[in-house]
């Protein structure tokens, strides 16, 4: 199973408090890290969305840590990557989730983790090849996921 480890990061951000009231019915906008600039592209557009929806936004953050390195282990250090989500947290409009999972494939681990016909945002630079998120973007689709791609420049 593609799926190691769950860290779930609640960002410290100055928002007013609004009583949160778990429900399971509720719309979850996920959206994936790609990039920084992409995914901070990808979490604006996602933020309109969830305004206006009513919905939720989950950054879903696949590290791959390579078969060398015990899958406990990766590279770069849990706490460093914490902190990093906790800023790109910070920066978004409205509060997000953020989850990170430690995994050999990251496509495989958005394939376990991602409900079914999930609300997916994924952001890229525009270009007229096919790049790494549009091929993961089609890819969802394909999966019957409700893919938008946000163009960042």
């Amino acid at each position: 199973m593609a799926l190691a480890f769950n860290r779930p990061i609640n960002p410290k951000v100055e928002r007013p408090e609004v009583p949160v009231v778990e429900d399971q019915s509720r719309l979850d906008i996920a959206v994936i890290f790609t990039s920084v600039e992409g995914t901070l592209g990808a979490l604006k557009a996602a933020g309109s969305l969830a305004e206006s929806l009513g919905a939720r936004v989950t950054l879903l953050v696949p590290q791959v840590v390579p078969y060398p390195l015990p899958l406990t282990s990766p590279p770069i250090p849990l706490e460093f990557q914490e902190k990093r989500f906790q800023e790109i947290a910070a920066q978004s409009p409205v509060e997000i989730q953020v989850q990170l999972y430690l995994c050999r494939n990251g496509m495989d681990t958005l394939k376990t983790v991602l409900k079914p016909h999930s609300l997916v945002v994924i952001g890229g630079r525009k270009r007229w090849w096919p790049t790494r998120e549009k091929n993961m973007a089609r890819e969802l689709h394909g999966l019957g996921h409700e893919v938008v791609f946000s163009e960042t420049k």
